[in-house]
């Protein structure tokens, strides 16, 4: 593996996200039980408990027409408001549309969200994959690439509202003449404005996300296919001198052994439901065949992968808390600062995943700055209620595995 990664990468602990579930019928398409619930009450209780359990961020889904064999779905924008009320230190992500939001309409409401929360909003900028949204709304379909055309000048013209008075661009898809927003964002320490989230995993978004993302996003992978997209994403940013971070999804099954985490897996995969995931590889096909190169998200997902609509098998956190840990940690060393979560039963494995995944996390993190010759930043370790930064790294000694971090490469195929 080839991709130069920063030591400030090493030096700065990895962050933790989740899904908000903000659809019925959880995040596996998959009759299997999922304890977990769309409405405000269940995800206002579960971001409460994400925070407390060590996650900095949530994502919140967007859809407009259901999905996924979910019947139900509530609207990004809103509902991450309302968890951003329910909520002290979380940020929240809300999801949106280039070509259903103007880029000005969104930077008003972004900087609004912001002081809302006292600078915790943040925005997941979406090209659109699901034609019959755009053209049920009587919206136009824009091919592929050419809808990364008009993602980078949205993002452009999004940060250009946020921070510059009088901003101008004159642009293919969006012209702005000497506008100005008031209020600014809130003035965070060490964040020039609310963070911008993009993510695709073709080339075309590859080169979009370099040149404007804050963050990179990218659905599940294995190692290699992780490096490729960072590779791609970081020629782009070279091109413009910017440094974006990165985040990859990944679905968590631990469990008390692998035996039974991959019996997990299986299950969920058996009880799929079938017209629901086919129906779903159906509109995902052209978003991911129709590219020049073929490289784009799903192209290579088999109806297994499906059955988590956002390829989240492929990243295998599938094992025992150390076993993912490590796995984990061996994502962080190809690049990855980010890792978004999701789960069968959100709230009590959530919970886990702080209490069980991190601190061994922590402890290995420690180990890799050492490696690379560095030390772990621990002050940036988000703060658990009753347990600090460096409890929570001790922990994980009476646990941690004695293999090394890199290990769980050699499992890939596993399973």
């Amino acid at each position: 593996m080839t991709t130069t990664v920063p030591a400030s990468s090493f030096e700065t602990p990895l962050k933790f996200a989740y899904w908000v579930p903000n659809v019925s019928g959880g995040l596996v398409v998959s009759t299997i039980e999922q304890r977990t619930d769309w409405q405000l009450p269940y995800n206002s209780a579960l971001a409460k408990t994400a925070e407390d359990s060590g996650f900095e961020y949530a994502l919140t889904q967007t859809r407009y027409a259901a999905s996924y064999g979910a019947a139900q779905q509530h609207e990004a924008s809103a509902f991450s408001l309302a968890l951003l009320g329910a909520t002290e230190r979380l940020r929240v992500i809300a999801a949106f549309h280039p070509g259903m939001w103007h880029p000005g309409v969104l930077a008003k409401w972004l900087i609004t969200a912001d002081h809302l929360s006292g600078g915790r909003a943040a925005v997941n900028i979406v090209s659109g994959w699901l034609k019959d949204e755009f053209t049920g709304f009587g919206l136009p379909w824009l091919d592929h690439d050419e809808r990364y055309v008009r993602t980078e000048e949205f993002i452009s013209a999004l940060r250009g509202l946020l921070t510059e008075e009088g901003y101008s661009q004159d642009g293919k898809y969006y012209s702005i003449d000497d506008f100005n927003l008031s209020p600014k964002p809130v003035d965070v320490p060490g964040r020039p404005h609310p963070e911008i989230f993009f993510g695709g995993n073709s080339t075309a978004a590859q080169k979009a996300a370099g040149h404007v993302a804050d963050w990179y996003f990218s659905n599940g992978r294995d190692l290699e296919g992780y490096q490729g997209n960072v590779e791609g994403v970081l020629a782009s940013a070279a091109e413009v001198g910017r440094s974006p971070r990165f985040g990859l999804n990944g679905f968590v099954i631990a469990r008390d052994s692998r035996k039974e985490a991959e019996e997990t897996l299986r299950e969920i995969v058996a009880k799929a439901h079938r017209p629901a995931v086919e129906g779903f590889a159906q509109s995902v096909k052209e978003a991911g065949q129709s590219t020049a190169d073929g490289k784009g998200m799903w192209s290579d997902s088999s109806f297994e992968d499906l059955v988590q609509y956002n390829d989240g098998f492929k990243t295998r956190l599938i094992g025992t808390p150390e076993e993912i840990a490590e796995r984990i940690v061996a994502y962080k060393e190809i690049g990855v600062n980010l890792l978004l979560t999701c789960y069968l039963h959100f709230t009590e494995e959530v919970a886990a995943f702080g209490r069980d995944v991190m601190p061994i996390v922590r402890e290995l993190e420690k180990d890799l700055a050492r490696k690379h010759g560095t030390e772990l930043d621990a002050s940036q370790i988000p703060d658990v209620p009753g347990v600090s930064a460096e409890a929570a790294t001790a922990s994980a000694d009476a646990t941690l595995p004695s293999t090394a971090a890199a290990s769980s490469a050699d499992e890939e195929e596993a399973a």
